[in-house]
C-alpha cells in the first residue's frame, strides 16, 4: 500500500489539563499504533468544531475510530446517577454525538471502542448501566483498571455465529481485556448485540445495514500481539 492509498483515519481526541494547568487535548498512542500497523493513517479529532466544519473534515475521512475514555453524561441517556462517574466532558459528548451521526449519515466506515461503543448506543438512543457492579445482577468484575496490565485477559466473548465480527476474528469465543465501569444497558436502535461476556453484558454490537460499523466493550489497540486484535483493525482499514 502506498502512502497515497493509506485511508486517512479519524480518532475523537479528550480534553485534559497538564502539569501548567493548560488544556491539552490527547489520544492514547496504542490507537495510533494500531491504525499505522494495519496501514492506515491516523488524524486527531479535537473537541469544538463548529457543525459546518466537522461536516467538511468528515468529507475528507476514510473512516473514524471512536476511542476510550472518560464517562458520557447520564444526563445523555436518562442516566441513574452514580458516584463512580467521573471524567464528564460536554464538549467530547457534544463532538462524539455530533461526529456519529454525520460519520453514518456518509456512510463512513466506524470502529467504536470501550467509550465509543457506548457512544454509539447512546448516539441511537440506547442507555447505560452508570455503575455495572451496583446495577447489573450477578456482574463479573469489568474494571480492570488502573491497577492491572492493560493486556489482562479479564473474561471469555462469544461472538454470535455468522455475524460480520465473528467472520473477521475468526472465532465465536475469544479472551478479551476489560477496562470499563459501565456498559450497554438498553440497544439503541438499529443496533445488533453480537459480542457478550459470560455474564450477559452485551460486549460488541454492530450497525444493521452499514457497510463497516461496529462497537467492541474491550481493548484491542492494547492487545497488539493478538490475532484476533489485528484482525479487527485490518478489516477496518480495508473497509476504509
Amino acid at each position: 500500500m502506498t502512502l497515497t492509498q493509506q485511508p486517512l483515519i479519524g480518532l475523537t481526541g479528550s480534553i485534559i489539563h497538564d502539569q501548567s494547568g493548560s488544556q491539552v487535548v490527547q489520544v492514547g498512542q496504542a490507537y495510533i499504533t494500531a491504525i499505522q500497523r494495519a496501514g492506515g493513517l491516523p488524524t486527531l479529532i479535537p473537541p469544538g468544531f463548529s457543525d459546518r466544519s466537522l461536516s467538511a473534515l468528515v468529507s475528507r475521512l476514510d473512516g473514524v475510530l471512536f476511542t476510550g475514555g472518560t464517562d458520557i453524561d447520564p444526563a445523555c441517556f436518562n442516566g441513574q446517577p452514580h458516584p463512580q462517574v467521573y471524567g464528564i466532558s460536554p464538549e467530547r459528548d457534544a463532538l462524539e454525538f455530533a461526529l456519529l451521526e454525520k460519520a453514518l449519515a456518509a456512510g463512513k466506515p466506524i470502529l467504536a471502542i470501550c467509550r465509543g461503543i457506548q457512544v454509539l448506543n447512546v448516539g441511537l438512543g440506547g442507555s447505560l448501566y452508570t455503575h455495572i457492579q451496583d446495577q447489573k445482577l450477578d456482574a463479573l468484575k469489568h474494571d480492570w483498571f488502573p491497577n492491572y496490565p492493560r493486556d489482562k485477559r479479564a473474561h471469555s466473548v462469544h461472538l454470535k455465529s455468522g455475524s460480520r465480527l465473528a467472520d473477521i476474528i475468526q472465532a465465536e469465543e475469544i479472551g478479551v481485556n476489560s477496562l470499563h465501569h459501565q456498559g450497554i444497558d438498553r440497544m439503541g436502535k438499529n443496533l445488533e448485540a453480537v459480542g457478550f461476556a459470560p455474564d450477559g453484558l452485551v460486549e460488541a454490537v454492530v450497525v444493521k445495514g452499514a457497510d463497516f460499523a461496529l462497537g467492541v466493550q474491550w481493548h484491542p489497540e492494547c492487545l497488539p500481539d493478538d490475532p484476533h486484535a489485528q484482525a479487527l483493525f485490518q478489516a477496518f482499514i480495508a473497509a476504509c
